[in-house]
């Protein structure tokens, strides 16, 4: 294999503290704050279990930042999650999660947030229809059903979108990092500005009797259990992942092993605060029935039309357009880096592994997500793509907080310059979290199909592994 993370000097160091920070929340900023509530109203009938689902998914996620910031500090390097799982267990897990990464995890949210920036677009020009003009349609068995896949005008300029943030990232991660920490900045203050106008002047008495009265803890009499709370949890992790990404690109940062902690912990607690937040603003404005039934799922426009008419539909859309080009341009940005540190350990095209002669960025591995991912937006879908990408997410999260318990016993004396607190309890409440969420996934109706889509393609990366090992040692690697 190649020297272990060679030539990371290579690297240009531009990423500072507040915009680690801002990639962190803009990463995690997206389209699901916007669009999730209404399925998972749908699915625990009532207003208090919506809140709590929230609740219960940023506690969690910032479990998992806490956690992460011991390994982040010992391993500031390329690659983040990756040489984490490397490091703490082995190579082959490793391995799996960078296949995973490019597989469905990392592409396949790109391409379900490109999707919503375009679908949000649509309420400008309504001709970029979501009818696919040139294509087929693939017939799966229920809860996945039906597949459309093809050219649509949507579907083309979510190709476009990620086609253009690319090119931004190949030209130099200082202009991507201005980009996102700008785009960050709008989009928080809009996310804010949602929740100010929601708790002020867009209350609803008939919002409120409905959201907060009787009905706070059930509607309709319908009884929900523990498990169809974990179920509804999808939506919001998908909302709240990412937030790890940011250790993706830990040799550009110019303080990594103080910064990459703060960022995550800062950033998740910043983003689980607004979540909270826009729901409770949801709910004062949105009577619950509306909220759950609000056109394509576009719960933030139907909230800030509901309150400034016509014109606040077209303001909350630009809004999301906003929050979700940025969202892809952090996503864009670190990715590709995990390629790239694959690439130096010989399991990744050797391409990838090259910095741009002038740029000193990943332009190999850029092109080769961007590719990937606009074979997904082809398929137009975004609640499967979220339902492909959690299961496979919250199992090499609890995985990596396991390989925080074997480094403590293989190399206790690393240096650490940030400790995970509360340890060994918090790291061993996130891991028991994630494997009870995991395997809830597997045996709920609505998400059993995808978590077990998700585990095979995880399984799949055992002898694609081996496979590519044995290519490697005779002299066969693919360039």
């Amino acid at each position: 294999m190649a020297t272990t993370q060679q030539g990371q000097t290579e690297f240009v160091r531009a990423i500072s503290r507040l915009d680690a920070t801002a990639l962190v929340v803009g990463s995690m900023i997206g389209s699901g704050i916007f669009i999730v509530s209404a399925e998972i109203l749908r699915e625990v009938h009532a207003p208090g279990l919506l809140l709590v689902v929230w609740a219960a998914s940023g506690i969690v996620t910032l479990m998992g930042a806490l956690t992460y910031g011991e390994l982040a500090a010992m391993f500031p390097r390329a690659g983040g999650q990756y040489v984490y799982l490397r490091e703490g267990i082995s190579p082959l897990f490793g391995y799996l999660y960078g296949w995973t990464l490019f597989v469905v995890i990392q592409t396949g949210t790109i391409a379900a947030v490109a999707v919503a920036f375009a679908r949000f677009t649509a309420v400008f020009w309504p001709g970029l229809s979501p009818d696919v003009f040139f294509g087929t349609t693939l017939h799966f068995p229920k809860p996945i059903g039906d597949i459309a896949v093809g050219l649509s005008p949507q579907r083309i300029l979510a190709v476009l979108s990620v086609l253009l943030l690319t090119w931004i990232n190949v030209r130099g991660v200082r202009t991507a990092a201005i980009i996102q920490t700008t785009l960050t900045a709008v989009k928080t203050g809009a996310l804010a500005l949602l929740i100010l106008l929601g708790l002020t002047i867009g209350r609803n008495a008939e919002a409120l009797a409905a959201n907060f009265g009787g009905n706070f803890w059930a509607t309709g009499g319908a009884a929900v259990g523990i498990g169809a709370v974990g179920a509804a949890m999808v939506g919001s992790l998908f909302s709240m992942d990412a937030w790890n990404n940011v250790g993706f690109a830990g040799s550009e940062l110019k303080n990594p092993e103080r910064d990459l902690p703060l960022a995550m912990g800062a950033g998740v607690l910043i983003v689980t605060v607004l979540y909270l937040l826009a729901n409770v603003a949801y709910l004062s404005v949105l009577p619950g029935a509306a909220l759950a039934n609000a056109p394509q799922d576009r719960v933030g426009t139907a909230a800030l039309q509901a309150m400034l008419g016509d014109s606040g539909l077209k303001l909350m859309a630009a809004a999301i357009m906003i929050s979700t080009f940025g969202c892809n341009n952090g996503l864009i940005l670190s990715g590709a880096r995990v390629y790239y540190a694959m690439a130096r350990d010989d399991l990744f095209f050797r391409s990838a592994g090259v910095l741009h002669p002038r740029h000193k960025t990943p332009a190999a591995a850029l092109v080769v997500q961007a590719v990937w991912t606009s074979v997904l937006c082809l398929s137009g879908t975004y609640t499967q793509l979220l339902n492909f990408v959690i299961f496979a997410a919250l199992v090499f999260y609890g995985l990596t907080a396991l390989g925080l318990f074997t480094l403590r016993v293989k190399r206790p004396a690393a240096p650490r310059p940030v400790r995970t607190p509360a340890y060994p309890w918090l790291p061993a409440v996130y891991v028991l979290a994630t494997a009870v969420i995991a395997a809830d996934l597997l045996t709920q109706d609505a998400t059993r199909t995808y978590s077990f889509l998700g585990l095979g393609l995880v399984v799949l990366g055992v002898p694609v592994y081996f496979g590519w090992r044995a290519t490697v040692r005779r002299g066969r690697a693919p360039a």
